[in-house]
Formats: structure tokens, sequence, C-alpha cells
């Protein structure tokens, strides 16, 4: 069922020192569960926002760090209330080798940020993730290792690594999760894309793309063992990277939560894609899960509602961890002929993906310019029925970020 209703779009300000031109792309946002009027958010390269009326209004800024700063931002606040920006390394114009960065600081307003890194090796380091432990305010992240990124020799591999933080700062060496590696090119034979989400006992779940498939590997002792081998999750016709008609480039890499909640959901695995299994005039979104710990799987549920054959593309997906509901949004065109013009549309369901609703959420459609680097994500945060999607659109010939004003109260008028 798809619902067309109108939210309040808001434009996150850019800040004034921002020296990238294609600053504001990959969002990253993260509700204060404390406190749901904080959120900050992130955008690369290195700009940071927050708000402290809920996302009505934002303040802006570019952040340093001495291990530089080289996007893939991944926004998270913890359990103490701390403000974390996760990113790339850039360091003296070394991009990706530095290992991966961690910053936080104890003011939303972004002064005094204490940084941290994982082990760096000498390899090439791309598109981290982090999950939070809200029993223990352990931190988890998961990347890909390049022996050498963009290289076409085979015996150069891309694997999936591991580190962990208990304090916020300090890192364990990392440990490759994954037996199967892929190649370097940074295509659908890459190993990419992994996304971690916590069990309710601590259990650690990651999945990734590689070779037309999703991936799976889980630890249930912290870290310290994973399967030996990654298991088979599901098939992804066309793989990870994906040709979007006007997009300088688009991929449907995984992501992955599990439900936290006291609902009768507890415990489960989720986990969001996008492929072109429908042909590659049709991509869609999609989404399985586990209730057995990743043992086996659902068949396959396709999220936007949509009968339209045109393309659904970028999805993000989080859940509310105060009920189990699951929160989705994506680039959509179903509504435009000329399969251009983009809206952002939000799906929910309440029921652990049986039933889903979808809502075009922005106020105006945009066209992308193949040109214009557009970033691979975007990105939602809910807690407690608040419900604050981010993206990026081309607004006035530029590239712009944008969070909707938007509580679960309103969807179920």
């Amino acid at each position: 069922m798809s619902v067309y209703a109108q939210f309040e779009n808001v434009q996150l300000p850019r800040p004034k020192r921002a020296k990238y031109a294609y600053s504001q792309v990959e969002p990253s946002i993260c509700i204060n569960p404390k406190n749901t009027n904080e959120v900050i958010a992130g955008t690369v390269m290195n700009d940071y926002y927050y708000s402290l009326d809920g996302g009505k209004t934002w303040n802006a800024k570019s952040i340093k760090s001495k291990y530089g700063v080289n996007g893939d931002p991944c926004m998270l606040i913890d359990t103490l209330e701390r403000y974390f920006y996760f990113h790339l390394s850039n360091i003296k114009g070394e991009s990706l080798v530095g290992g991966m960065v961690s910053q936080y600081t104890k003011n939303i307003k972004g002064r005094c940020w204490k940084s941290g890194r994982t082990v760096a090796n000498g390899k090439y380091h791309d598109k981290q993730w982090v999950a939070l432990d809200p029993r223990t305010n352990h931190i988890y992240m998961t990347w890909t290792q390049f022996d050498v990124y963009e290289s076409p020799r085979t015996k150069d591999r891309s694997n999936i690594l591991f580190s962990k933080t208990e304090d916020g700062r300090n890192w364990s060496d990392p440990v490759d999760i994954s037996y199967y590696s892929g190649d370097c090119l940074d295509n659908d034979m890459t190993a990419e894309g992994a996304v971690p989400a916590i069990g309710p006992n601590g259990e650690i779940y990651v999945v990734w793309a590689r070779n037309d498939s999703l991936w799976f590997n889980r630890s249930l002792d912290d870290g310290k063992t994973w399967m030996e081998k990654e298991s088979y999750v599901a098939e992804q016709p066309h793989g990870w990277v994906i040709d979007i008609p006007g997009l300088y480039r688009c991929n449907g890499l995984p992501v992955t939560v599990c439900d936290l909640s006291d609902s009768e959901n507890k415990g489960t695995i989720y986990v969001n894609w996008a492929d072109q299994s429908n042909g590659v005039d049709n991509t869609d979104i999609w989404l399985i899960s586990s209730k057995d710990g990743g043992k086996t799987w659902s068949k396959r549920i396709k999220v936007n509602r949509d009968n339209s054959e045109r393309h659904q593309f970028l999805t993000w997906m989080t859940i509310d961890q105060t009920n189990g509901y699951l929160y989705f949004v994506y680039y959509d065109r179903r509504n435009h002929e000329d399969n251009l013009k983009t809206d952002v549309y939000l799906a929910v369901s309440k029921d652990g993906g049986q039933t889903i609703k979808d809502y075009k959420i922005s106020e105006s459609p945009f066209k992308p310019n193949p040109r214009i680097f557009f970033g691979d994500y975007t990105n939602i945060s809910v807690h407690n029925g608040v419900i604050r999607p981010i993206w990026t659109r081309l607004h006035g010939g530029r590239i712009s970020a944008w969070t909707a004003l938007i509580n679960q109260s309103d969807l179920d008028k």
C-alpha cells in the first residue's frame, strides 16, 4: 500500500568553510535516544551538523582530524551521550591508507573532538559502518580492506575487517571476518558494504555483498571468534553496482539491523538492499529476515509498494528499538514517465515486514546530473516514533542535504 502525504522538508545549511564542491553527499544522521530534540548529522567530506529542536533548525561546521578526513561519515550517539563522527582517513594526502578514524565530543556543538583510529597496515581501508551495544556501550566497526584500491591484478584482494572499542578511542587489532576474498576493482566482485548489527545478548551480525550475492557472518563472544566461513544469504542479480539513468554511480549494498525491543520480533535480524532481479530497467528495494541468528532466512519481500516497473534505489533501513518498527528511506521514480525525475520515499512496517506502507516524503522531485558526484547512500534515524530521514538532492543546480520532520503519530492518523 502506498500513501501520498506531505511532510515538512528542511534543508541543512552548508558549512561556511566547506571547501569541497561535492559537500553534502553521503549523509548520516542520528537522534539522541535520551533527548530526541538533539539530532546530529554528517556529510562528505568533513561536514558536521547539529540540531537542538528535533531537526527544525540546524547549525553546521567542518571538522578536522589529525588523521585527516576523507568522507564516508557515520554518526552515532552512545549511552554516555558522546557524539561520534566516524570517517575515512587522509594522512598527508594518502587517502584510505591510514585506517578508520573515530572522533567524539561531549558537546553537541562540536567542540573539543577526541580522536582514535583502527590500526593501519599500509593497505587501503574503505566504507566503514558501526553498531553500538547499548548494554555495554561497546562500539563495533566493519569495513572493506583493499590490498591496492582499484587494482586490476588478480593477486590483489578485498576482505571484510572487524574492530571494536570499549572506551570510544582505543580500537582492537582488526580481524578479517571474510573467508572468501573479492577483487579490488570496487565492483560486483569486490567484498563491500559490511554493516554490523547487535543482537539482544550482544551477538554481532554482519552482512556484505560480493559476487552477485549477500554473505553473513556472526560472533557470539564479543568479536573474539567468528564463523569459519561466511554463509550465503541471498542472490543479488546483476550485482551491487547498479546503473541508474542520470546518476553518477549507484550501489545496492546491504544494510543490517536487529530488533532489540520487547516486540514479538525481538532478536530478528533484517537485511535490506536494492537489486535488479526484476530487470535492469526496474530496480527494487528488498527485505529478508532471520529469526534463528542467521541460520535460515525468509523469502525476499519487496519494500516499495508500486507496480510501476521504474527505479527505486539507494536504500537505507533502521529500526525503532522502542517498538520494533522498521523504517526505510530510498529514492523513487514511480511517478515520472521520463524515469529521471526523482522523489524520496519512506516505507514503514510494524510487523517485521509482513505488511508495509510507503509514503512520498519529498516536497518536490529533482533530476540528478550524471556529471555531479551524488554519493553512495541515504540514511535514517528513528527513536520512540520520531523519524528523521536524510538524503541528498540536486537543488538549484547544486547538491544539498535534506531531512523531513515526521512522527509515527502523523502516519497513524
